[in-house]
């Protein structure tokens, strides 16, 4: 059993329009949630192995509950085009066991989840990072059937994510324990970005900066 890489989100404009370039570069749209109680929603694209999702608040006052201000959510979201890095990397496990994380972390238990399930989110990470969190359930218990995961383009499974930060960032505890455990990479750049990488029926490069942060490649899949 191991910990896995499982989906990120990347902070977008309300109603997410950056979508759409996601869309005219090849990949399949699955589909949308709304998530009640912390005031956030989002548009999703799957793949054989993790998802994109771009997400934004819809309703500040619930983004600012005393059960979801902590998630910091809403202040990332805000700053997310100045001194917050807009993205938030999740975790899972492969397997019918969950293992514990690399990172000390606290449990957060929205009402769109069963009691029986919390998402752990990392303790000691700063805006200026990226979001870290766990999804303290078996994987096998995560369904997507019904969601659309072929492409055009080809691009079949999420693999790695680095994520770029500004010169001399002092990554925390959490970032630098998720770093030496290989499940994340950094970078340096001079403005927050995600580069996600996939793989696929042929070697591409997608750019979607500067409307979206985000840059995801694909490398041709070996038989």
């Amino acid at each position: 059993m191991s910990i896995v890489l499982d989906h990120v989100f990347v902070c977008c404009n309300p109603d997410g329009p950056e979508a759409e370039a996601l869309i005219r570069a090849g990949l399949v749209e699955g589909s949308r949630n709304v998530h009640p109680g912390q005031g956030t929603a989002n548009r999703r694209f799957f793949f054989h192995g993790g998802f994109i999702e771009l997400l934004w608040v819809h309703d500040a006052a619930e983004a600012s509950s005393p059960l979801t201000l902590p998630t910091r959510l809403l202040q990332r979201w805000q700053s997310r085009q100045t001194t917050s890095c807009p993205f938030g990397i999740a975790f899972g496990t492969n397997s019918d066991e969950v293992p514990s994380p690399p990172f000390k972390g606290w449990s957060y238990r929205p009402i769109y989840l069963p009691d029986t399930k919390s998402i752990l989110f990392a303790e000691g990470t700063a805006l200026e990072e990226p979001e870290l969190f766990y999804m303290s359930w078996p994987h096998t218990q995560i369904s997507t059937v019904s969601q659309p995961k072929n492409h055009p383009n080809g691009f079949q499974r999420l693999l790695s994510a680095s994520v770029g930060v500004p010169a001399g960032t002092q990554l925390s505890e959490a970032c630098n324990a998720v770093k030496a455990a290989g499940l994340l990479s950094f970078h340096t750049s001079s403005f927050f970005e995600l580069h996600l990488q996939f793989d696929g029926e042929r070697s591409e490069v997608l750019n979607f900066r500067p409307a979206l942060p985000l840059v995801i490649s694909a490398r041709k899949r070996t038989a």
